[in-house]
């Protein structure tokens, strides 16, 4: 479904390209649209790289979840990094040129959760991309208190991928990981990064199911040690045999899909722990006796990044060489490739897509 665009649009010294959901319709828009103004406690980031999230194709796409949750106009994109361009008149924590990407659930600090030390899960919480708008665009303008400011040997087409990171430390390191053994169900960006986590942190096993053949060839490059393909093999046949019986310590669950949380339980070991990450598109039915209570399973719901302990650890993660998660971008292409980027995404065809800014 291609960007409307008939030509690229003209940008002035007040305004901005960007791309837009314009209309309640499948489709978006390229678009002139006025440079975002910031206040006092904001900072304003001009974009230069940006990423393709799944969240991004509903929107593009104009599905019931899109329909029910995006009000037009609306620029999407949360997945991005930048350098400061301007900073309000309160803000201390960065300043014009430094490199940048955020944090980007933005959080109202007040509620209960937020004032219990979980503003990951702020009952007012606000997407960037979603709820108000995003960074497909020249400028975005974010809180101060979700900036991040990047490690100067961060590079590019990793700082704007921090976001779907986040969401795969947060979910891998949410129980102890060394000397363990895990499944993950789903390799998409997510779930291969999730991969690379487990076994930086000492995971002494991990298998990795899907039905897409190359991605399941992206999660044995991050370091999969059993790779299964949902429609060819056996897979609860397949992680018992490989666990000498005893099954999983932990299932993380990154693709949303029934079959996926029934064979998860099936190889979980008891007392082991269940990550949900994967969001299913309809409600699942689970014996909850037999698979959680008398297995004395922890069953987890994932959601965001824990503000910011993720993100130093994310951080940490990667300045240590231990993670090393470039085999899942398989594609950097330049802001002009909208159009193939979102087909390659949708084609199961790629892994993670950074695009990079290609004009001035």
């Amino acid at each position: 479904m291609p960007v409307q665009t008939p030509k690229e649009p003209l940008v002035s010294q007040d305004t901005m390209w960007a791309i837009e959901k314009s209309a309640a319709a499948p489709g978006l828009s390229r678009i002139t649209a006025p440079i975002p103004k910031a206040g006092p406690k904001d900072v304003r980031i001009r974009v230069t790289a940006f990423a393709i999230c799944g969240t991004d194709l509903h929107i593009v796409e104009w599905d019931d979840w899109a329909a029910s949750r995006i009000k037009p106009p609306l620029i999407p994109g949360h997945e991005f990094t930048g350098i400061v361009e301007s900073v309000g008149s309160e803000v201390t924590l960065v300043k014009p040129g430094d490199r940048v990407t955020a944090e980007t659930h933005i959080y109202c600090g007040l509620c209960y959760a937020c004032r219990r030390g979980l503003p990951h899960l702020c009952q007012n919480v606000l997407i960037l991309g979603v709820d108000r708008q995003g960074a497909f665009a020249d400028y975005v303008v974010i809180p101060e208190q979700n900036v991040w400011k990047l490690h100067p040997d961060i590079p590019e087409e990793i700082a704007a991928i921090h976001d779907p990171l986040g969401n795969a430390v947060h979910t891998a390191l949410a129980g102890p990981v060394a000397g363990l053994r895990f499944a993950v169900f789903g390799c998409g960006p997510i779930g291969c990064f999730a991969i690379g986590v487990l076994k930086a942190s000492g995971a002494a096993l991990v298998a990795a199911i899907d039905k897409n053949p190359m991605r399941l060839s992206l999660a044995e490059a991050m370091g999969a040690d059993l790779m299964l393909h949902v429609e060819r093999d056996a897979v609860v046949p397949a992680v018992l045999a490989a666990t000498e019986g005893r099954g999983v310590d932990g299932m993380l669950e990154m693709s949303g899909s029934p079959g996926a949380f029934r064979d998860g339980f099936e190889i979980l070991a008891n007392g082991g722990r269940v990550s949900l990450l994967g969001i299913p598109s309809k409600p699942l039915e689970i014996d909850v006796a037999r698979e959680i209570i008398f297995r004395g399973a922890t069953v987890q719901g994932i959601n965001g990044r824990w503000i910011y302990d993720t993100w130093y650890r994310m951080e940490a993660l990667l300045l240590s060489g231990k993670l090393n998660i470039k085999p899942v971008i398989t594609h950097v292409l330049g802001w002009s490739e909208f159009d193939r980027a979102v087909e390659l995404q949708r084609s199961g065809k790629a892994g993670k897509i950074v695009l990079r800014r290609d004009h001035p």
